[in-house]
């Protein structure tokens, strides 16, 4: 599986890029991040999730996931993250600096 994460927005304005391949990762990681996207019901998510309220220096997220062929990605905003979707988010931050 592999797994990218692109964050826009925010005070600075700054991008952050994180790309993750779960076949290069220690196999317990790769098989909580795996579980994760799975929690999330990634491949069942629409490809926009945004708040109604904007709200100027958030941050912005386009997640995208490969999997046995199959490829989907998700844009949406901080406030309208789901809970999955920002346990998802935090677990790739940190598997990127192990």
């Amino acid at each position: 599986m592999q797994v990218s994460l692109e964050r826009t927005g925010g005070f600075t304005g700054i991008s952050k890029k994180i790309s993750v391949d779960t076949n290069t990762l220690p196999l317990q990681v790769a098989e909580e991040l795996s579980q994760l996207v799975e929690a999330a019901d990634f491949f069942q998510l629409p490809e926009q999730i945004m708040s109604d309220n904007s709200q100027c220096d958030r941050f912005h997220y386009k997640l995208t996931v490969e999997d046995h062929g199959q490829q989907h990605s998700v844009i949406t905003s901080e406030p309208a993250l789901t809970n999955t979707l920002k346990t998802l988010i935090e677990y790739l931050n940190q598997v990127k600096t192990l």
